[in-house]
């Protein structure tokens, strides 16, 4: 029977059609589901956000809303830099790294949005105002604990004294990244390269957290699948009107496993001759004004999907065997080349897992 449905399904995907799990013809291709598909894809490239609803298309059996500084916490850390390349460090006053060097950084508080903590930090910090440029790198343990890294530049304030010190920080200094310092952490040195790295050279548009609510930590999938010959497929759930699928994150794996878990419930039999890759964030949602509420968070990525093994059957998209799910082939040649473009290119916001 499954060799019947993939012969089936591989008719469909030769005739560029948009196909169920059963080879059956879904929507044509010019639709208004497909059009709104089109406009949705369109307004993640170019940074917008998309509002998360309280149907999710893989989760555990329970979903429970986030609470922030209880069931999940957020780091907000600033990387600026002067006229000079010297980036801005704080002295520590905590007893554990007192007198130590780190990134003006901390935790978010409640009610805060992701940009209202990394100025607030940097302001109690570092003694400056400042605005975010852009978000460099996101880092994460899971969906339990998550680091937003800003490129920042200051815009009023004065550098913290000695003479100013309190229980935030001993006092600000610049560091010309040569000069011997006791850093509190290694883990820094790797955020203020991204920031460096960009700041020189920018590898992806400007990306800012997009004000809009979600109760728990979810990734919305871009995932795409491309065969030699250069056609686009993206996954596409059916359930009630086609969309790109949501997918919970859960604490016992990283954020981004989200994807491997919805890849296995789609297409199970291929699901261990696959690699699921997550290429980076076209953009990240939060609004947090809600607290216990809102201080969920969705990741908006890219994920390619592609055949570990050698034949004919790597040229198409795997077998889809759950009725939820079902390919679509891009048909739009620019909207297919932007998708391309920012996969082939690395033009993504990177996010790094840390376990």
């Amino acid at each position: 029977m499954i060799n019947i449905i993939a012969i089936l399904c591989k008719q469909e995907l030769q005739e560029g059609k948009l196909i169920t799990s059963l080879g059956e013809q879904a929507c044509p291709v010019g639709s208004p589901a497909v059009m709104n598909v089109n406009d949705d894809v369109e307004k993640l490239l170019n940074g917008e956000g998309l509002e998360v609803n309280d149907e999710f298309d893989s989760a555990p059996a329970q979903v429970q809303a986030v609470a922030l500084r209880k069931t999940i916490t957020y780091i907000v850390s600033a990387v600026i830099f002067n006229e000079k390349n010297e980036v801005l460090m704080v002295q520590e006053a905590k007893e554990n790294c007192y007198k130590q060097w780190y990134l003006p950084a901390g935790r978010m508080e409640e009610g805060e949005s992701i940009v209202e903590a990394m100025r607030r930090e940097v302001k109690e910090e570092a003694g400056f105002d400042c605005k975010p440029v852009t978000l460099v790198l996101v880092q994460e343990q899971g969906p339990q604990w998550i680091r937003f890294v800003f490129l920042a530049e200051i815009t009023g304030g004065s550098l913290k004294t000695t003479a100013e010190a309190d229980a935030e920080s001993l006092q600000a200094q610049w560091w010309d990244q040569d000069s011997p310092l006791t850093l509190r952490g290694r883990d820094i040195l790797r955020l203020i390269s991204a920031a460096l790295k960009y700041r020189e050279k920018p590898w992806h548009p400007v990306a800012h957290p997009i004000d809009m609510c979600c109760h728990v930590v979810v990734q919305r999938l871009l995932l795409t699948f491309s065969s030699p010959d250069g056609v686009l497929w993206l996954l596409l759930n059916n359930t009630k009107d086609l969309h790109l699928p949501v997918a919970v994150s859960v604490k016992t794996h990283t954020v981004t496993w989200a994807a491997n878990t919805l890849v296995q419930e789609a297409m199970p039999s291929s699901y261990y001759d696959l690699n699921v890759n997550t290429r980076g964030i076209l953009g990240l949602q939060h609004n947090g004004r809600i607290p216990g509420k809102t201080d969920g968070l969705c990741f908006n990525t890219v994920v390619s999907l592609e055949h570990t093994g050698e034949g004919p059957h790597t040229s198409q998209p795997p077998l889809i065997e759950s009725p939820r799910f079902q390919w679509y082939k891009v048909e739009n040649p620019q909207l297919r080349d932007k998708i391309q473009q920012r996969i082939t290119t690395g033009s993504l916001l990177p996010v790094h897992s840390l376990y």
